[in-house]
């Protein structure tokens, strides 16, 4: 039986660390996945901010994560202090932005307590289950090109917020070879992204790679969002973008871009 991404190529600008979910479902939709990874995640520059407020997460009415990544972080400096997400203070509730936000704190044994109905930051805001009223909210995030909305509305909403950095995503040193050397022969169908920061260092490792006229390799390449946001920087770095997920998970971007590929698309 036919694929809906039978015979179609896809490069995938997932973390370093996250590229196997990406590339079982789009094989799982017929595609030849090409890693073309645009994140190398790592610590922040300094811990310290994080590991201060974890020691005093009991005084936290809510811990919100907006990425797996963060719970990952938040899991790894609390073991230090002998202790995890499973076994945090009896009045600490957390909310988590995404589905694999979600996954990663069940798997770890410590459901969300609540995910919003859409897979964004700005659902969580439209949704928050009480008001954030003299709330007391840690917020661990990228340390760097990250949003800060999250802070900024529950801060409007009269909440203390503590915003920490728990990791980094830097720009890897270069495009892996075959990707490149794919992209020079006008060999790949789409390319997806899966957050702002992956546009931007696509972009970034595309001029490295080809200099200034790196924006030929795009040409008759379809460029895929997971959600509104990465979709703006997709419109601000590279012109243009052909199809937004939605849901704004892995599974949206794989119907995405079979939407994008199908029947009648250029």
């Amino acid at each position: 039986m036919a694929m809906p991404l039978d015979g179609r190529t896809i490069a995938v600008t997932r973390a370093e660390q996250h590229l196997g979910e990406a590339r079982r479902l789009f094989e799982q939709a017929g595609a030849t996945v090409l890693d073309l990874p645009a994140l190398v995640i790592g610590p922040p520059d300094s811990w310290g901010p994080l590991d201060d407020a974890l020691a005093e997460l009991e005084e936290f009415h809510w811990l919100v994560v907006s990425s797996a990544n963060g719970v990952d972080a938040v899991e790894q400096r609390l073991r230090r202090l002998g202790s995890g997400l499973a076994h945090r203070p009896r009045g600490l509730k957390i909310a988590a932005v995404g589905r694999k936000t979600a996954a990663q704190l069940e798997a770890l044994g410590a459901p969300a307590d609540f995910v919003p109905p859409q897979f964004v930051a700005d659902s969580l805001i439209d949704h928050f289950p009480v008001s954030g009223w003299g709330l007391r909210l840690l917020l661990p995030r990228v340390q760097s090109g990250g949003r800060t909305l999250l802070a900024e509305a529950f801060g409007e909403a009269g909440a203390r917020v503590v915003e920490v950095a728990a990791y980094e995503s830097r720009c890897p040193e270069a495009l892996p070879a075959a990707t490149a050397a794919a992209l020079a022969a006008g060999q790949v169908d789409a390319i997806t992204f899966s957050s702002g920061k992956t546009v931007r260092h696509t972009a970034q490792l595309l001029e490295q790679r080809f200099g200034e006229g790196w924006r030929q390799q795009l040409e008759g390449v379809a460029l895929v969002s997971i959600g509104p946001q990465t979709s703006q920087s997709c419109l601000q770095a590279l012109g243009r973008v052909d199809a937004e997920a939605n849901p704004h998970d892995l599974e949206g971007l794989v119907a995405a871009c079979e939407r994008a590929l199908g029947p009648g698309a250029a």
